[in-house]
């Protein structure tokens, strides 16, 4: 019978301190299920980043690190004449099961950053919304990576990669890509930095509506799938309207899976990985 184990751990601090103390960090190390087989790790935090390294160890190793109590928009003045004492705890909640880590963060009022450490063979689900980015580094699997208002910058990665971001730049760049997978990067209002190995192969969408696209590979452009244009074939007010998407297809090193680019205001950059 396969052996199972199942971890949950919720931190929440039960010390107090001045306020002007800096809180410790909570931190927790995560023995997988079954440490010869890869992992996976869900992450996300409402207020705060999210860092992940991988490193050569078989636990996932947690840490949520507070920055400390913002203020009170307005003084209490039943407190006049008291020091204000905040909990440490960050409500950081951890559970594992079946080589399966996930990682949140209960704490609403504080920003609180996640800092983990994952063996290198693992795949990332990742999400943020306020302050914070998000950072991996040194990890092979299938990552996902999306911040509502924070940059998304993922360095020497091997395998695939969805990465978004709303707000800032998406910087990616790939040790190797797993042949046959497609992906996609993605920005509202930020630039595309994608560095591929020099014989991937893909077929590529590249779209920025208010920026310019380059690329120091050899792309060779194409038309692009029956269905890209939009078209309004109502008569209202008596017009007939037909609008074509602005959309670079091409392929590189002969095609391969599809690897989408997109940008509304910001460049787009596809570089060889020197």
């Amino acid at each position: 019978m396969r052996n199972q184990l199942y971890l949950s751990v919720i931190l929440l601090g039960a010390c107090l301190a001045a306020g002007a103390e800096e809180a410790p960090p909570d931190r927790v190390n995560v023995p997988l299920t079954d440490p010869s087989r890869p992992a996976v790790l869900n992450a996300s935090v409402m207020n705060g980043g999210i860092t992940v390294t991988g490193y050569a160890g078989k636990e996932v190793i947690v840490e949520a690190r507070p920055r400390g109590h913002e203020s009170e928009s307005k003084p209490d003045r039943k407190a006049e004449g008291m020091h204000r004492l905040d909990a440490r705890g960050t409500g950081l909640s951890v559970e594992e099961q079946d080589n399966q880590v996930n990682v949140g963060v209960r704490e609403m009022s504080r920003t609180v950053d996640l800092i983990i450490q994952v063996p290198f063979n693992t795949s990332l689900k990742l999400k943020c919304l306020n302050d914070g980015n998000i950072q991996v580094d040194h990890v092979s699997g299938e990552i996902d990576a999306n911040d509502l208002n924070g940059a998304v910058k993922l360095t020497n990665i091997s395998g695939s990669a969805v990465a978004h971001s709303m707000n800032e730049d998406v910087t990616v760049s790939f040790d190797k890509v797993t042949p046959g997978k497609a992906m996609s990067f993605s920005t509202m209002n930020g630039d595309i930095d994608v560095s591929l190995p020099g014989d991937t192969k893909a077929r590529v969408k590249m779209k920025a509506d208010n920026g310019e696209i380059y690329s120091d590979f050899e792309v060779r452009q194409e038309a692009g799938p029956a269905g890209t244009k939009v078209t309004d074939t109502g008569r209202k007010d008596g017009r007939f309207h037909v609008q074509f998407e602005k959309a670079l297809y091409g392929s590189i090193n002969g095609g391969g899976p599809e690897m989408q680019f997109t940008t509304f205001n910001g460049k787009i950059y596809v570089r060889k990985k020197k």
